[in-house]
């Protein structure tokens, strides 16, 4: 079987850690554990952690207070696994049994669309239209629902624009995968993470419909993504059979990962990281609006409703491949090329680092296109 590489993975985990500037990442700056400890109230301590094997599903702890995100679920709704990687993996495993194409929203995460093709499946794609504000072709989903999509895929908030989907647009969705008996996958890893002043967090596709199931991780909206701890939320029966496929990848999730997300998901500390989230990410918004700005028309983008990451457009006349590994070579920045997404003359820039350093790579980005346009 021909591999086919998860270009953008390849080209973050090659370099992020060699750049003096990452603004490939789509979270914000982490947490440390003692900054995640000292949120509890008293202190937490997990010095007592006995590191021998979890419970390899999650313990009951943990599954309950993630299913109390979502109305209606109980811990066995939930299946907590090594990272959103995982949870997507064993979602598309378990999905693509039903031996039919996927229908996938693009622009995407392109994790199940990479895994569609190495597995030798099918996919019809779904645009978001960028002159649209990102919004979705719902005509041409109901076009790959026709010609017999087995289930869709689809990351809300959305990866790489930010751009959440409205309640109608998840209604409509619902209704066609409904009408047409199809599977709903949802990454939901921006959730909680929304860049609006007072604004609730991003709807979710739990509990609307009877065959949909909802993939996180505490990598994004929580600073977390060292803890690699995810889950999918989906009907138990669904959920009981991605617990056995487990047992083929990672068994289970490492015991201080899950204590520490026991701690990170309790009442008392999820609004305090959440809020931290949202602090950080409205003041680096405000950053790269005034920077893309001040670029006399050469950058736009369509401000992201959650998550740290913009889709940014520029006229520069250069392919995005050339122009991140110039801005890698010489100014030790790192981008993700639009290219990853098959959208040309386009950059994934994530703006979750401290302000000061964003604010430095930025100025170093800016005398790259500017290099560029001589």
């Amino acid at each position: 079987m021909n591999f086919v590489p998860f270009r953008m993975e390849r080209w973050q985990s090659t370099w992020e850690h060699r750049v003096r500037w990452n603004l490939s990442e789509s979270g914000v700056h982490p947490l440390t554990v003692g900054e995640l400890l000292a949120m509890a109230d008293p202190a937490a301590d997990i010095s007592d952690v006995r590191l021998g094997y979890s419970q390899s599903n999650g313990t009951d702890e943990l599954r309950e207070l993630i299913a109390a995100l979502h109305p209606g679920a109980t811990d066995s709704s939930v299946m907590v696994t090594v990272g959103g990687a995982e949870a997507n993996f064993v979602a598309f495993w378990e999905l693509a049994q039903e031996e039919r194409p996927a229908a996938v929203m693009l622009p995407n995460y392109m994790q199940v669309p990479g895994l569609i093709r190495n597995f030798r499946g099918g996919w019809t794609p779904f645009a978001l239209r960028e002159e649209d504000g990102w919004r979705p072709d719902l005509g041409q989903l109901e076009d790959a629902l026709k010609d017999g999509a087995g289930f869709i895929v689809l990351t809300h908030p959305n990866n790489p624009t930010g751009v959440a989907l409205t309640r109608q647009e998840i209604d409509e969705i619902v209704a066609l995968a409904d009408r047409h008996g199809a599977w709903i996958l949802s990454d939901e890893v921006y959730r909680g993470a929304e860049t609006g002043a007072g604004v609730g967090e991003a709807l979710s596709f739990h509990g609307r419909y009877d065959r949909v199931l909802v993939t996180n991780s505490l990598s994004k909206a929580y600073g977390l993504p060292g803890a690699r701890l995810g889950w999918v939320v989906g009907p138990d029966e669904v959920v009981e059979r991605l617990w056995a496929r487990t047992d083929y990848t990672t068994i289970a999730p490492a015991s201080v990962s899950d204590a520490l997300a026991r701690i990170a998901l309790s009442p008392r500390v999820r609004p305090r990281i959440l809020e931290r989230t949202r602090a950080m990410l409205r003041k680096n918004l405000r950053l790269l609006g005034d920077w893309v700005a001040a670029q006399e028309g050469r950058l736009s983008f369509t401000p992201p409703d959650a998550g740290a990451i913009a889709m940014v457009r520029y006229d520069a006349k250069i392919p995005s491949l050339e122009l991140a590994e110039a801005l890698r070579v010489e100014h030790s920045v790192l981008i993700v090329p639009g290219a990853h997404f098959g959208i040309e003359s386009t950059m994934r820039l994530g703006f979750g680092p401290p302000a000061d350093e964003l604010a430095e790579a930025l100025e170093r980005l800016a005398a790259a296109l500017h290099d560029c346009e001589r």
